[in-house]
């Protein structure tokens, strides 16, 4: 089974807590409310995480592979070459493991565009269901 790509991940993730706040929203509701008494930074939370959400949104909205064209198949051939090479030697380079990291995580974004497209319209709906879950919470 191949793995999963970046946008899958997301979605898989996404959908998780949405089913979570779906199912609790209510009970969650009244005791934020009563915690936001003795921790009003608790609302805080709430507000710095709608806003990350809508930004991850933003970010999604801008991506757009279909731009790309033709060539999106070979630059992801390439990125999941450079991704076999840059896993293989993370071990032989050990004081370069964080510059690795952050060339692999370009390297995940570029690899799942494809992908992106068929997703694209699924992870905005489930970034949407969220924040209005999440609104709730704070009124």
């Amino acid at each position: 089974m191949p793995a999963q790509n970046l946008f899958e991940e997301l979605k898989a993730a996404l959908t998780t807590f949405k089913e979570f706040l779906d199912a609790n929203v209510a009970t969650i509701k009244p005791a934020i409310q009563a915690l936001s008494v003795i921790v009003p930074e608790i609302t805080d939370l709430i507000t710095q995480l709608i806003n990350l959400m809508n930004s991850l949104k933003s970010e999604i909205n801008n991506l757009n592979p279909g731009q790309v064209g033709a060539g999106l198949t070979k630059v992801t051939e390439f990125t999941n070459a450079t991704k076999t090479l840059l896993n293989t030697a993370k071990d032989l380079l050990t004081n370069q493991a964080d510059e690795i990291e952050a060339v692999l995580s370009v390297v995940n974004v570029v690899s799942s565009l494809p992908s992106l497209d068929a997703v694209k319209g699924e992870i905005i709906a489930l970034i949407d269901a969220i924040v209005a879950n999440l609104n709730q919470l704070k009124s």
